[in-house]
């Protein structure tokens, strides 16, 4: 740790000033809650899609609140000044974690803010799917009628769901998925600690991946991301079952997509529907090949009205935890020397 950011991290009280918080890569209309429980800080905010343009907000910044896209490498973090980082959501994957650690810096999620309306969004889409509304529209729009275009439909109660990743928000989707009438759950977890979670009375069978891709007629994604290539590349592709449907609203990295454009060519799965991207956003054409397989939404899974503000709420309040020397709920990197026995 630099002699620079150990005493910004151990000393320095922002009280003796008028702290500085940046916002970066958020999509908020307005920062009104953030000034309210802030208090008296200085407030910057910008898109931080680059280096220069995280910088250009945050550079002296204390405290960085910081959406899904900005990208927090090793020479973005070496050029900050701030103690600490606040991730809006789930996910740390955009930090240089290590980099951090060896800053002194903070890095902090907020990690329960939306699961309630990330696992409806994935029980919507993977509903969509298997009823085929998307090309059930489409048909009616081009003057046809009746089903034979969309054969075959099943009831959820002969289907086996996937779950590849049983924390909070895969078991909420596997209980809204038994709530509509699946009974038997294949469970993939890359994390043994997650395992241990209740099933909550569902007929969860724990296997490795491989098993799962291929006995599963609906596989949800809500793992962490690799730490190298993907999960879901195109020998995993291959042993999805024909007819089968993929739903990814965890992390765009997990999936190859161009192995998932030649799988949906090839009917594994038979159906896709995707949140997130590997670039955000993403180039749209590449699906033009399997567009009537695909359903796409903008990252917007974990949006509803209450979510975002339960996200801002806790980010902010770990912002203020941080700016006046107090530990925050939910630290990924803590500072030599911080740790809270």
């Amino acid at each position: 740790m630099s002699l620079d950011h150990a005493l910004r991290t151990l000393g320095d009280p922002v009280e003796n000033r008028r702290p500085k918080v940046a916002i970066v890569g958020t999509r908020f209309s307005d920062f009104d809650l953030e000034r309210e429980m802030l208090g008296d800080v200085e407030l910057t905010f910008g898109p931080g899609r680059s280096k220069a343009e995280i910088l250009d907000v945050a550079e002296s910044a204390d405290v960085i609140l910081a959406g899904a896209a900005p990208v927090f490498d090793a020479d973005t973090l070496a050029a900050l000044k701030c103690r600490a980082i606040v991730r809006l959501g789930v996910g740390v994957d955009t930090v240089d974690l290590n980099s951090a650690r060896a800053l002194g810096m903070w890095v902090v999620s907020v990690p329960d803010y939306g699961t309630d309306a990330v696992a409806l969004h994935t029980v919507t889409l993977v509903l969509a799917c298997l009823r085929r509304l998307t090309q059930a529209d489409r048909q009616m729009r081009d003057g046809s009628w009746g089903v034979a275009g969309l054969r075959p439909l099943h009831l959820p109660s002969s289907l086996v769901a996937g779950i590849v990743g049983f924390g909070r928000i895969g078991r909420r989707v596997a209980q809204m998925l038994h709530g509509l009438g699946f009974e038997r759950f294949l469970v993939a977890d890359p994390l043994p600690t997650a395992r241990n979670g209740a099933a909550g009375g569902l007929d969860v069978h724990l296997v490795e991946l491989p098993e799962l891709l291929g006995g599963a007629d609906v596989v949800s994604l809500h793992a962490p991301p690799e730490a190298r290539g993907h999960l879901l590349g195109a020998e995993e592709l291959r042993l999805m079952r024909e007819g089968s449907v993929l739903v990814n609203t965890a992390r765009g990295a997990l999936v190859d997509t161009g192995a998932l454009v030649g799988g949906l060519a090839q009917g594994r799965p038979a159906m896709a529907a995707l949140d997130v991207f590997e670039q955000e956003p993403p180039d749209v054409t590449m699906f033009e090949g399997v567009i009537d397989r695909v359903i796409l939404t903008p990252h917007m899974s974990w949006y509803t009205e209450e979510s975002e503000l339960a996200l801002r709420r806790q980010g902010a309040a770990e912002a203020f935890r941080l700016l006046h020397s107090q530990p925050p709920l939910h630290p990924v990197v803590t500072p030599a020397g911080m740790e809270v026995s």
